[in-house]
């Protein structure tokens, strides 16, 4: 192992989560009010009614599968019945179709935001370079894949990058797992790597904001000055009363 070895496969990953963590909590107490995705649908609904839900969805599989293929020892998935061929088969062909869905509904997201002029105007600088290194991270792990999983006889990364991964997380790093992954693999972890370092810094930081306060907020009540009240017809007992007019007091001379 040599310099660059323990560079990339050591000190870039703790740097990358050290960022992550002190970025988002210094966003979260300096930059509430950008804490935001800066929803641009006022602007365009037809694309993003189509791109937003395939790439939320898709990202939710892909996430899912690699939390279950980087963190989970493949015994635990062994002693729920779960062998290494219906393992391989459910990553290959799900986890396909996962990327798939999330591919396209990125590429509508971004067709949607370069030609919609309004989209494009509210477009920063931290949006275009967020969307460059999640384009080539998504792009990079698709090709990995194609190129290891579907096209090429299989790679078992749960012998190599899985545990790489959980040895970064427990800091007990161990880099020699990574020098002999394919090239696409580590390029894919590199770039993730770029990613979360990136992340606390756009609007990516909605992911975290969970409307948990929207289940116990109290109702809204809304008044109308309008005499029938809404749509509803008055119903007995919601008359307005009709109070006798004051007379006007007599002066005394």
């Amino acid at each position: 192992m040599n310099a660059l070895d323990f560079v990339l496969w050591v000190a870039l990953p703790y740097a990358g989560i050290a960022v992550f963590i002190v970025g988002h909590i210094w966003r979260y107490r300096y930059d509430q009010f950008g804490w935001t995705s800066r929803s641009s649908e006022v602007y365009e609904t037809r694309l993003l009614r189509l791109g937003s839900p395939m790439f939320h969805f898709g990202a939710l599989l892909v996430l899912g599968g690699h939390i279950v293929g980087l963190l989970i020892p493949r015994e635990w998935l062994y002693a729920i019945g779960i062998d290494e061929h219906m393992y391989h088969w459910g990553a290959t062909v799900l986890g396909s179709a996962a990327a798939a869905m999330l591919v396209a509904g990125l590429a509508i997201l971004i067709f949607r935001r370069r030609t919609v002029g309004t989209v494009f105007l509210a477009t920063t600088v931290m949006d275009k370079v967020m969307y460059v290194f999640l384009s080539l991270t998504i792009a990079i792990g698709t090709a990995a894949t194609i190129a290891h999983q579907i096209i090429g006889g299989g790679y078992n990364y749960r012998e190599t990058i899985s545990p790489w991964v959980r040895s970064i997380l427990f800091f007990q790093p161990d880099p020699a797992l990574m020098i002999d992954a394919p090239l696409l693999f580590q390029l894919h972890a590199i770039s993730a790597t770029l990613l979360f370092i990136l992340w606390p810094f756009t609007r990516l930081v909605h992911v975290f904001s969970a409307p948990i306060g929207y289940l116990f907020r109290p109702y809204i009540v809304y008044r109308s000055r309008d005499e029938h009240r809404g749509s509803r017809s008055i119903r007995r007992g919601w008359e307005g009363s009709n109070l006798p007019e004051k007379t006007p007091k007599q002066k005394r001379f």
